[in-house]
Parts: structure tokens; sequence; C-alpha cells
């Protein structure tokens, strides 16, 4: 994870064009994508990722606070939740698919996941419906505004897309950041066969 967080915020970070005489660190802010820190940092990582070491959460949340610093982390967070979200994500199932049985298996795909990225379990779904619950969970310890929830609502989407084989949308409508007792993220469908899950296209719930 800390992997792709940086990897995605170094890609944010790069200009599309650099002029042939111009110098970055003169004529344009110091942004992170042009850091030789950041790019040590990313080896470093991929060597920890062959090696298969593990963070501590005190280092993830570290990372976490340097990114939330950014006007958008939420985007960040999200975009590194889909592309985390892997195999788990990639065998698409038909249409003709039973739903409560692909969602099941998305449920599962999901809980999976996280234990595979984080080491442990991290919250739990409500019985019989494609909603994460959980409280003082890493992401809003790590960030008390509720940015870093969004790595959640980005992860759960692609693997329910990628089972159910239907665009999907995860909203994050419960959030310890917003004074409610838990976090929570919900899952739906949608209704047009190929629309984006951002595209305001009618929606149905998943049970």
């Amino acid at each position: 994870m800390a992997l792709r967080l940086l990897e995605v915020v170094r890609d944010q970070d790069l200009p599309g064009e650099i002029l042939q005489d111009e110098d970055p660190t003169v004529t344009m802010p110091r942004r992170l994508g042009l850091s030789d820190v950041v790019e040590r940092q990313i080896r470093a990582y991929r060597t920890d990722v062959r090696r298969r070491t593990r963070l501590t959460d005190d280092e993830v949340r570290d990372l976490f606070r340097l990114v939330i610093r950014r006007p958008d982390a939420e985007e960040i967070f999200y975009r590194v939740g889909k592309l985390l979200a892997g195999r788990e994500a990639s065998a698409g199932w038909t249409r003709a698919t039973p739903r409560r049985l692909a969602v099941a298996v998305a449920r599962s795909r999901v809980r999976r996941r996280l234990k595979a990225l984080f080491g442990r379990r991290m919250g739990g779904f409500v019985r019989g419906r494609f909603a994460v619950e959980g409280r003082s969970l890493l992401f809003i310890e790590a960030d008390p505004g509720g940015d870093a929830c969004f790595f959640l609502s980005g992860l759960c989407e692609a693997i329910l897309e990628g089972t159910t084989g239907r665009a999907a949308k995860v909203s994050h409508t419960l959030c310890q950041s917003r004074g409610d007792a838990l976090c929570r993220w919900e899952g739906s469908l949608v209704d047009v066969p190929g629309a984006a899950p951002h595209e305001g296209a009618v929606e149905e719930g998943v049970p």
C-alpha cells in the first residue's frame, strides 16, 4: 500500500511537459513527484515488497499524514484503493450470475484483500448486504479528517465491479470524522450497463 500511495502521488505531481531549458526547481513549486527523496523511498518500498516486509502502523500513519496535507488527498486514496484491489477484482462474472451469489463472493474478496494488505481484519460486513463497518480503524486513526477512508471506497468499488461484471459505486455514508459512531461504506450497482460509477446513472442497493 505504501508503495502504491507514493507512486500515485508522484504520478499526480509530475508535470505534463517540461521545456528543454526549464529548471523545474526554480519555475515550479516544489512537488513530491519531482523529489529525489520520494524516488528513493519508492525504491526502498519496492525492496520491501520483494522481501514481503510489512510497515508498522506508525509508519503507515506517518505516510498517511504526508498525503492528507494535500488538497487532492481524497482522490489519491481512492485511486490507490482501486489499484490495490488487484487480482481480487480481475475475475469478473457474467451478468447472468445471481446477484446475491456474486455479491457474497465480492464480500469474501474484500475481506481477503484487506487482510493481505494490513495483516489483520479491517472492519466487518453487515449481515446480508454489501456494507462494511468499523470503529477506530487505521484510516481514521491516521487521518481524523476522513480523507484516508476513501481508500476503502476505491478498493471495495473495484472488487464489487470486477466480481459482478457491472458498474458499481461505494459511498462512505458514515464516518467518525463527521461525528458518527463508526465508519460505514455501502455498495450499490449501477443499472445502466457499462456506465461509469460516478455518471449519475440510476442505482440499485446491493442486498
